[in-house]
């Protein structure tokens, strides 16, 4: 027979808990040994923990996550990615590992079955236990239960002592408990904090980035440890019209010196866009765009300079993306973060590539509108409509693993709410982590290089001459946690970019 009991929140209690864990509580389910027991009732919301060393990693982790969507759970978050130490048997690869949220219908021991198949399917024997494997698919949670027989145990027995298991799935919180569901997860550890309490004594944040755990970022088959510096990205603008520098580089020869130029100048990334953004830009076609990046794109590729060195795409639109992915780039750049395309998002999915989501609002015809220009405070509101944005695409398969959140400096902002997004990014990434952690450490990105509001401080007209309120600008970024900086003047910036390096590995050390 089947044994339920209402578990109440712990004595003391975690932030929310008494909140949000009313009736019908947390329920114990212990299951005969035929294991014929099931939970029938609504969706469950579950974690699933996910971790591989054998192979090509990270295509084992796009392949479990499509084979769990095939067999009826759909992933509704993703934490960050980590590579780890081997734990217990140490004589081994290194790890990836990940988790994430999902919704299902299956019970509980139809999915740890779908679980194995998965894993079975990707070549997982039994093997070491501890030892390497292709795939590894672990149940940490199912809906508000707390499940026991002798092959099933959730929680997850062994969640509570692995840093490489709980790191992720903080990433699926938020600092804000939210709902019964999650509730109840945190009373189910061993913590009177909660998960969160958990984590800590654990060593929190405090572990990431040291040699047994670092939080990365997937490029093709390389692992971008994102954290370790800023990363300049040099802009070459292939249109007649951009704000700065149009009609500079629309000849392949021009483009080719001019990115020979940044590269040697210290650039770690070249964005390279064929559609200007700049307010009142007229839309050009998907074919037009092509026509003007392929070539170029085609020989940049081909410069010998260029090893080690990533290439963005700069364009809101999906086909324009696939095409320039096939030719070779690394990452796409979406001013609209989705919004001017309805197929970027499965597009991005399918390609596998970072994706830059940018905050705006409308598009570069409406941006400045007084309408868009509206806020009560920017810093809350551009948090809340970009994680709005990254929750529909990680919906749509795009692992948060995979973005870089900008806040769109410059797009349906002016002068004064400019300002605040350079001071606020602590802000913005705090707001955000009330909903999404993950979300929350994603690299940010800023591009504030010789926009308008630059002249208007310093009654500098011509774009050309702004370079240097650019650089006070990336620096403030810096130094409130901006990771990757978009430039026009690389060779200047790159010596801000050094110093301000330099002075966050003196904090960091105090």
């Amino acid at each position: 027979m089947n044994l339920f009991k209402k578990l109440l929140p712990t004595k003391h209690g975690i932030i929310g808990a008494q909140k949000y864990c009313r009736a019908p509580f947390c329920v114990f389910l212990h299951s005969v040994p035929d294991h014929s027991v099931e939970v029938h009732s609504r969706e469950q919301e579950v974690v699933i923990a996910l971790g591989s060393n054998v192979g090509d990693r990270l295509n084992n982790f796009n392949e479990a996550l499509l084979l769990m969507r095939k067999s009826g759970i759909h992933i509704t978050r993703h934490g960050c990615l980590y590579e780890t130490a081997p734990a217990y048997v140490t004589d081994q690869p290194r790890f990836l590992n990940s988790a994430v949220r999902a919704v299902t219908k299956l019970g509980p021991y139809e999915l740890l079955g779908s679980l194995k198949t998965i894993e079975r399917n990707m070549g997982r024997t039994s093997g070491i236990r501890y030892g390497p494997r292709p795939i590894d698919l672990d149940i940490l949670f199912y809906g508000k239960y707390r499940i026991g027989s002798d092959i099933l145990t959730v929680p997850h027995e062994r969640i509570w002592e692995r840093p490489f298991v709980m790191a992720p799935l903080m990433d699926l919180l938020g600092s804000v408990i939210d709902s019964d569901t999650v509730a109840c997860w945190h009373s189910f550890s061993t913590n009177s904090d909660g998960l969160f309490g958990l984590w800590e004594k654990l060593g929190g944040e405090s572990l990431i980035g040291k040699e047994g755990m670092k939080r990365v970022l997937p490029i093709r088959n390389h692992l971008w440890e994102w954290s370790e510096k800023t990363s300049v990205m040099g802009i070459l603008n292939l249109t007649p019209d951009s704000f700065s520098d149009g009609g500079k580089f629309v000849s392949v020869e021009n483009a080719v010196s001019h990115v020979r130029s940044m590269i040697s100048e210290g650039a770690d990334i070249i964005d390279i866009g064929a559609q200007s953004t700049r307010p009142m830009a007229s839309r050009i076609s998907v074919e037009e765009e092509l026509d003007r990046l392929i070539p170029v794109l085609e020989a940049v590729l081909g410069m010998p300079d260029m090893e080690g060195k990533l290439i963005s795409v700069d364009t809101f639109y999906s086909d324009v993306a696939a095409e320039a992915v096939k030719k070779g780039a690394h990452l796409v750049n979406d001013v609209s973060a989705g919004q001017l395309d309805p197929n970027m998002y499965k597009m991005v999915a399918s390609l596998s590539v970072p994706y830059i989501m940018m905050h705006m609002r409308r598009d570069p015809t409406t941006m400045q509108s007084s309408e868009n220009l509206q806020y009560g405070d920017v810093c809350s509101q551009v948090a809340s409509e970009l994680f709005s944005r990254v929750k529909d695409a990680e919906s749509t398969g795009v692992p948060a693993w995979r973005i870089i959140l900008d806040p769109g400096i410059g797009f349906s902002k002016n002068t004064e709410q400019n300002l605040d997004i350079l001071t606020g990014l602590p802000v913005i990434r705090s707001k955000i982590a009330k909903q999404s952690l993950a979300a929350s450490h994603a690299p940010v990105l800023i591009g504030p290089s010789r926009k308008r509001f630059l002249g208007e401080i310093c009654n500098r007209p011509a774009a050309v001459e702004r370079d240097a309120a650019t650089i006070a600008s990336v620096s403030a970024g810096i130094l409130g946690g901006a990771n990757i900086v978009r430039v026009h003047n690389v060779k200047d910036n790159v010596d801000a970019v050094k110093v301000c390096d330099a002075m966050l590995k003196v904090r960091t050390q105090l």
